[in-house]
């Protein structure tokens, strides 16, 4: 039964390899190219879990004085099989921003220009309130002196 364990082990090295090859090359495609290598990507991915699980019922053959060692390097495969996932995702969330600007095409950086333009907009408007109100006190404050000058 341990032979049949080992033996999903070293599928599990070969193809979490590929695996791992593949979505270090996913952020540096484009197009179908890249679309076909992120679903290759993720039909292996089902395939680990498919031999996770197969590896997990073999641990539960084994016999008891034996099965503690398995079951921590069952445990080790299924931690790298998390980290994979993680890392696919963000390969693919990477894929997904590089798609949306390629739909968007100048548009996410003509959105920065606009953001510029637009605080810079609002640095003149509150430097002009502030002439504006200086203005208005000296005003007020002219108006008193005024009304004051009368009084004698």
């Amino acid at each position: 039964m341990s032979s049949d364990f080992e033996t999903y082990e070293q599928d599990f090295g070969t193809i979490t390899a590929e695996v791992t090859n593949k979505i270090g090359k996913i952020p540096k495609l484009s197009g179908e190219e890249k679309t076909q290598l992120v679903l290759n990507v993720d039909k292996q991915l089902e395939e680990v879990r498919e031999l996770l699980e197969q590896m997990d019922l073999e641990v539960r053959e084994i016999p008891i004085q034996s099965r503690a060692m398995y079951t921590t390097r069952l445990k080790s495969y299924k931690q790298e099989m998390e980290k994979l996932e993680k890392d696919f995702k963000r390969s693919r969330i990477a894929y997904s921003d590089e798609v949306r600007n390629e739909l968007l095409g100048d548009d996410a950086i003509s959105s920065e220009g606009q953001r510029a333009h637009l605080l810079d907009n609002t640095e003149r408007l509150e430097r002009s309130s502030r002439r504006l109100e200086a203005g208005y006190q000296i005003a007020v404050e002219t108006g008193n002196s005024k009304s004051q000058l009368s009084l004698f």
